[in-house]
Formats: structure tokens, sequence, C-alpha cells
């Protein structure tokens, strides 16, 4: 069985990362990574590439329409082009994914509530993204295609306390991974990553619970 895995020079980054926050007066918030039910492979973190956030003018943000202005400032800061795609709303942030101006996917964004400000999604989207990540190389190495990340992530679900009942949606490709929707009973639970190279598998247990999303407009 696939298992979740962060490499030693990850972790250290992580740490970096976290320190940055310590002194922005950030914190950590929920933002944690780790196995579904959170009981593990806490962590915090800046984003941005260079662990660089974007503040928010402390306005909380209180739906979708409001997330989505907040990642396409983001988006444009980062890289002119880039536009918001999906935006979810889980119970402790807003996630909304970011595109390339020829269609494909970026990366993912957390858009705190209490304050607007935003960073490069934990886990996945900071380590493992090979163009957009802390550790980019401009260059993917996968192995795996979007129908094998889908059976593997089935199977890690299948494996899994509370796992139960839960199936995974088509996987979208970001550079060096894939995420994919979790599904209780056809409808989107939780959201999940699977490593393009190794086959590893990333719960995105910072979340919370599931609220509302819209799509790309």
């Amino acid at each position: 069985m696939r298992t979740f895995a962060v490499p030693i020079v990850a972790v250290a980054a992580m740490l970096g990362s976290g320190a940055w926050m310590v002194t922005q007066g950030l914190g950590g918030g929920g933002w944690t990574a780790g196995s579904m039910d959170g009981s593990a492979y806490g962590m915090m973190g800046g984003a941005g590439i260079g662990g660089v956030a974007l503040s928010g003018d402390r306005t909380p943000v209180v739906d979708l329409v409001g997330a989505r202005d907040r990642a396409q400032e983001f988006a444009t800061d980062l890289r002119p082009g880039l536009v918001v795609g999906e935006v979810m709303q889980f119970e402790r942030q807003y996630y909304a994914e970011l595109i390339e101006a020829d269609g494909s996917l970026a990366t993912e964004v957390l858009i705190d509530p209490v304050s607007g400000d935003v960073q490069i999604e934990l886990g996945p989207a900071r380590m493992w993204n090979t163009s957009y990540g802390m550790m980019a190389r401009g260059g993917s190495d996968a192995r795996i295609s979007a129908t094998e990340a889908q059976r593997i992530a089935d199977e890690w679900l299948a494996g899994q306390a509370g796992g139960d009942g839960l199936t995974a949606a088509t996987a979208d490709a970001f550079p060096g991974y894939y995420t994919l929707h979790t599904l209780r009973e056809g409808k989107v639970d939780g959201m999940l990553s699977v490593n393009a190279t190794t086959g590893d598998v990333w719960y995105h247990s910072w979340h919370g619970a599931f609220v509302r999303m819209s799509e790309e407009p």
C-alpha cells in the first residue's frame, strides 16, 4: 500500500517556512498536514515561492466570490497570466486552484477567512510541485498516469480508518503530482494528492469539513 512520505530536506524546508510565519506574526492557525484524522505530521508554513505570503488587508473573506478575488490578486503577483479556477470553502479556510494561460493547472492556494491572507497550499503544492514548490526544478519525472493516481487513491482510502465509503474522483494534474476530491455517496468530502513519480499519498487534513464550491468562471 502506498504511504505518506516526506524527505528529510522537505521537513527542513517546512520548518524554515514555519519560522518565517512566526516572525511575521501570522502563526500556524489550524493549517496542519497529515493523515485523514489530522493526528500526525503537523506542520506550519508561510507560502508563495520563497515562503512569501500575500498579506490580506485584515478584512474577513465571507464567501466564495471574496475568496476568488483574493486568490486572483495572489495569482497575478505570482505570475502574470495565471487565473483562478475552482474555489472551495472548507471549515477552516478557502482553497483555490491557479491555472496557467495555456489552461494547465499551476498550483493550489489557501485563503484565510479571518485575515484574507493567501499562501501556496501546505503539503503537495509546496513540497511536490515541480514548477511552484520550494524545490521546483522546472520539470516533472511523472511515471504515474491520472488513471493510476485515481486507483492508488482509492486503494489508500480503503485502507484508512474512517475511509469506509470514500472513493476518489478524477485526478487533476499539477506539476509533479495529482490532486483528487474524495467522495462520499457521490458528494465531495475532502481532498488528497498523489505524487506523480512515487505514488505516495498526502491527505489534505488541514481543510476541515467541506462546505461548498464554485467552478472556474
